[in-house]
């Protein structure tokens, strides 16, 4: 208790990390590791709370090629059985001696027609057959003009290529400690005009039950004009800081969390991006130091990035 009390006296609050004042009701972390905000929705329906361009230029590849094959399989599927029931004699060219063979050249009639392809040696006869054949053509144009906006929109959809450490650490640092923890860019890109915001959300015990805090971490260094290699990330525990005192058993005991914001610009898209994660307090290792990332080449004429040294770190005993 005494612990907390000292961290309410040392470090101002803030209402502006994003969840609001009334903190006592979270459940789990607040942001994902892909920096995704850890909430769920409800109150209203599924169809009035979803952005669905959102939720499909954001879902992995493999969901967002599944979504695409099972909804032209399915649309095909349905007018096929609409051609099935009209009667089949009203697509000229079937030829069939069973109700399986039938149904299979009216569903490859579908897709003809819904493709716009039309091979030729399928035709509608009668009015129905043709105009269900009419609706299926225009509704294929529109879902192919839909399925290539979200291809573009994934494809042309800006995104920081930033990698952070899977862990932050206390590090010796001057006569002290520090929180540290680093990221790197790991594609082809130019980020420029790279700064960080860090805030620190604490469980705190407040008139007998528990609430949410949010501290803003200074850090020794908040802004850069070029991320071009690793980037640690510190900031000094001093005095000053929330986390003053804090023990490697504080660490594993206290529910805390490390919200981590950073935005840079790509020169390319000539926009700002944003990159979030965060790092509970049983992802910050106590007693640890960063090993360096990258080295020159044999020449001397190249800096070499090790991508796979991100999260490598050896461990320090701590005075």
């Amino acid at each position: 208790m005494a612990l907390f009390k000292s961290i309410n006296n040392k470090a101002k609050t803030i209402d502006s990390s994003g969840f609001g004042t009334s903190a006592s009701n979270y459940g789990g972390r607040f942001v994902n590791k892909n920096g995704d905000a850890n909430v769920r929705k409800k109150g209203i329906g599924i169809l009035e709370r979803t952005s669905w361009h959102h939720f499909m230029l954001t879902i992995p590849r493999w969901q967002f090629f599944g979504i695409i094959i099972l909804f032209y399989f399915l649309a095909n599927l349905f007018f096929a059985t609409i051609y099935y029931y009209i009667g089949v004699e009203h697509l000229n060219g079937i030829i069939a001696t069973n109700n399986a063979e039938k149904f299979g050249q009216a569903f490859f009639f579908s897709v003809q027609t819904f493709t716009t392809v039309g091979y030729g040696h399928i035709n509608p006869t009668g009015f129905w057959a043709s105009f269900v054949s009419s609706v299926e053509a225009l509704t294929g144009l529109l879902t192919f003009a839909i399925a290539t906006g979200l291809f573009f929109g994934r494809f042309s959809k800006p995104e920081a290529y930033i990698k952070f450490s899977e862990n932050a650490i206390i590090a010796p640092y001057e006569n002290g400690t520090a929180l540290m923890f680093r990221m790197t860019p790991f594609k082809n890109v130019n980020l420029t005009d790279a700064e960080a915001r860090v805030t620190l959300g604490l469980s705190i015990e407040e008139n007998g039950k528990m609430v949410n805090k949010f501290y803003q971490l200074p850090l020794e260094l908040d802004k850069v004009n070029a991320l071009t290699l690793s980037w640690t990330l510190v900031h000094p525990i001093t005095e000053k800081s929330p986390l003053y005192n804090f023990t490697a058993q504080d660490y594993g005991s206290i529910d805390g969390e490390i919200l981590v914001f950073i935005k840079v610009f790509d020169d390319v898209y000539s926009t700002h991006l944003v990159k979030r994660t965060s790092y509970i307090f049983k992802e910050i290792v106590y007693g640890a130091k960063f090993n360096i990332m990258y080295n020159q080449n044999e020449d001397d004429s190249v800096t070499i990035l090790d991508l796979q040294k991100l999260n490598s770190f050896e461990k320090v005993n701590l005075q």
